[in-house]
Formats: structure tokens, sequence, C-alpha cells
């Protein structure tokens, strides 16, 4: 039997380290827990890497160990799956599954979608809509599901432009993966970022702060990509003839109406969705936290007099994995932080180097670790402890660092596997879709504008909106 060759040298480094960990006389500042937890997230880091092993099972492995070996109490590793961003994200997914139910989303698009007439309009209305279901489904996979059918309708209607078609195929993921940035809930690495800059510095960003400093950042790199996409997959040819989508043609594909009077469902549902965000975006005002807001709207969502879905049929959409993920990896985080390992990490690093300078190798570090960590969450879990820490260390302040380290992160479109709205629409029964060839030459693009745009937004936009570089 042949080791995996990324897995061979992941495993090689990761013992190597735990064998100079064992030995009491090298790195004589740090303790013993620090050892432990160092040794643990090296070995989880191996797995996340080089194995087939589900993310999930790994990361609570690395919690029990760090409990066992108490370096963390199992008070703290039980308590993080109490954790508000939890409960925020799971009466998310209840309110997701109710407006799934009422076929709202279908509706929105065939009315967007609907009004290009030329093959730009198309392509950022598109992206625009795709915007907007960040605010109603949590989760980047849940988002590319649903709009998978659009895709669909889409391609039928252009079957005879093909060039077209695998550039809508790029789009679709391609966006939604970049405008996850605009919420909290967008993906759970978020959720991730919070808990970690919580627990480290004691600064909490709220689901306002973060849509006040991300839904600009969505909006911006969202459009740039999909511009990049359009100029690099299609010729000018391509882009000359007009363009006509209609409802009946999002509707073959839709089993809720996309046009018509709104049924008694639908108008309950969009009031009580628009009701939950207005009520987030307004946190200052009244003091609810998110997760109280959430958990009413997902009481509502599944109530029998007016909500949409039965409560057991919504939480079966509950991503309780990643979930349970997300509460192991917070656990690791804190163990990083308490133990003194993260601290002892980046204490090696250059002192005297600009502000500029360390946010621009973070949001590179970020960019570039979906070639590693495939996770978007595992990423999170590592990257965010050490940058806290690293960012502390240099002067600069963590919670810009973490946001930028995480906003970078959203890319992963290099390979097919890279993210799960990438392998989704690579492989499309009847449509032609992309080749990794596409999102070689894609990516090669992409990735350094949308560096250069998280680190512009670090940088000239965030202090403007009351998150400085320097602390």
């Amino acid at each position: 039997m042949t080791l995996n060759p990324r897995l061979s040298v992941a495993l090689c480094v990761a013992l190597s380290l735990c064998a100079l960990l064992a030995v009491p006389g090298n790195f004589p500042g740090l303790s013993g827990d620090a050892r432990l937890t160092l040794a643990i997230f090296a070995l989880a880091t191996c797995a996340w890497i080089g194995t087939p092993v589900d993310d999930t099972y790994i990361a609570l492995g690395a919690g029990l160990a760090l409990t066992v070996t108490g370096v963390i109490s199992s008070d703290t590793l039980f308590g993080t799956l109490g954790d508000s961003t939890v409960w925020l994200l799971i009466c998310a997914f209840v309110l997701a599954a109710a407006v799934t139910r009422t076929g709202l989303a279908g509706r929105a698009a065939a009315f967007l979608v609907g009004g290009a007439r030329t093959v730009r309009q198309l392509v950022h209305l598109t992206t625009a809509a795709l915007v907007v279901t960040a605010f109603a489904v949590p989760a980047t996979s849940g988002r590319a599901a649903l709009a998978l059918p659009v895709f669909l309708a889409l391609a039928k209607a252009l079957a005879d432009r093909g060039r077209l078609v695998v550039m809508l195929a790029l789009l679709f993921p391609t966006v939604i993966l970049l405008s996850a940035v605009a919420t909290l809930i967008g993906a759970g690495a978020h959720l991730i970022t919070v808990s970690v800059l919580w627990e480290a510095t004691g600064e909490r960003v709220g689901f306002t702060e973060w849509l006040l400093l991300g839904l600009p950042l969505a909006v911006a790199s969202s459009h740039l990509a999909a511009e990049t996409v359009l100029l690099t997959t299609t010729r000018r040819a391509d882009r000359k003839g007009p363009v006509r989508i209609t409802a009946e043609e999002i509707q073959r594909h839709s089993d809720r109406p996309v046009t018509g009077p709104w049924t008694q469902a639908e108008k309950r549902c969009a009031a009580l969705l628009g009701t939950v965000v207005v009520l987030w975006c307004s946190e200052p005002l009244h003091r609810v936290p998110p997760a109280v807001v959430a958990l009413i709207g997902a009481v509502v969502a599944a109530s029998p007099a007016l909500g949409t879905v039965r409560l057991k049929d919504a939480l079966r959409t509950v991503p309780w994995s990643l979930l349970l993920f997300m509460a192991a990896t917070m656990a690791m985080g804190v163990a990083l932080s308490s133990s003194g390992a993260a601290k002892w990490l980046v204490g090696g690093l250059p002192s005297g180097v600009s502000p500029v300078v360390f946010l621009a190798v973070v949001i590179a570090v970020s960019t570039a670790a979906h070639l590693v960590l495939q996770s978007r969450s595992a990423r999170s879990s590592v990257l965010v402890p050490l940058v806290v820490v690293a960012a502390v260390g240099a002067g600069v302040n963590p919670v810009a660092a973490a946001l930028a380290s995480t906003a970078a992160a959203g890319f992963c479109h290099t390979l097919p596997a890279s993210a799960k709205p990438v392998t989704l629409f690579a492989d499309v029964p009847g449509v032609p879709t992309y080749t990794p060839r596409d999102l070689l030459r894609l990516s090669a693009v992409l990735a350094p504008l949308t560096a250069a745009l998280v680190l512009f937004f670090t940088v000239a936009v965030w202090p403007l909106l009351g998150v400085s570089v320097t602390r």
C-alpha cells in the first residue's frame, strides 16, 4: 500500500514536530500544555490536509485529546456547542428552509434575471441576485443548491451559445463564495473568527458590525469577479448578441410558481424574513442579540399557524456535522490561546514590520491556504488564532487582521475540489460546464485581484467604518 505524497509529507512534518516537542530540553519557553496543544494541532492539521477522514471527526478527536490531557476543561469543550453563534446558525437554517419551501427565491430570480437584455446585464443581474441570497440562506453549499435550478434554466435558454453557458457555470460558484463575506451567517468560518476574537481579545463583532464591513466588500468583489469571469471565459463575439430569459424558462426548472399572485405563505415568509433582517441590522437600537432574533424567527417560521415549514423538516436541513466541527475547532482555538502556544508560534516573527506589509502577508497566505486546506472552516481554525496573536505583537488591530484573513480565505476557486459550490457546478448532467484548465485560468487572474481588493478595504475603507489598521 502506497501513501498519498501529500499525506507522506504532512505526516513527516507533524511527527517530526511532535518528536521535537517531546524532548524537554527543546523550546525552554514552552509550557507542557502548550507542547501538547501544538502536537495535537499539528496532527489534526496533517489529517485535514492529507487524509480522506471526515473533517468533523478529526476536529472532535483533537478536541477530545485536548480535554483528556487537561489542556482545556470538559466545560470548555461542551460549552462551545451552546455558543450563541452556533444557535444563530441553527435558526438561520430553519429560516432558510422556510424560504426554500415557499419558492421566494425562484420569484426573485425571475424578476431580476428576466430584465437582462445583454450578456453583461445578465452577468451583473445574476451576480446581484446571488449576493442577496447571502441574507436568506446560510452556508455557501446551501446557496449553491438553491441557485442550481436557476442556472439550469439559463443554460437551457442559452444552449446554442456554449461559451456563455460555461461562463455562467463559473460565475455562480465564484459569486456565491466571494459574496459570503456579506453576512455573519454567510459561512461557518465567520462564526469561528468571531468566537476566536472574543476568546482572545474580548472584542465582540456582531451581525451589524459584520454587515457594515462585509457587505461593501462582498458587492465589490462579486461584481469584480463577475467581470473577470466574463472577460476570461468569453470572446467579444460571444458577448455581442442579445439575450432574452423568460419567466416560463425559469418556471420549467422550479416546482413553485415564479410569476402571478403571491400566496399567503409567500407573503408571510417574506414579511418574516424582512423583519428578521431588519432586526439583525438594527441591533444597536434594540440590543436584542442576533441569536435571539433568529430563534424568534425560527419559532414563527415553524409554527402551525403562521409557519411555512414543519420544525422537524427544517431541522433536517441543518448541517449538524458543520456545527460539531465549529464547536470542536472553537475549543482548539481556546487551547491555542490559553496555553500560550499561539503566542510562542508567532514569537519568532520579525518585528518592526509595517502594518500594511503585515496585512499583505496575512491576506496572501489566507488566499493561498485553500490549496492546502480545502475546508473553509478548517482554514479559519488554523489561521485566525495565529493571526490574532501575531497582530497584537505587530501592533496591528487584531479585528482588522482576523477579518482580512477570513475574507481572503473565501477565495477557493483553483481546483474543482477546492469548495463544494465549485464541485457542484463542475459536473451538471446534460450541461457543458468548466474544466480544471478553466478554473486555473480564472484563478490566476482573480486571486491577485481579490487579495488586492481585500487589502484595499482593510487599509482604506474599513478605517472609515470604525476598524482601524493599528491598535
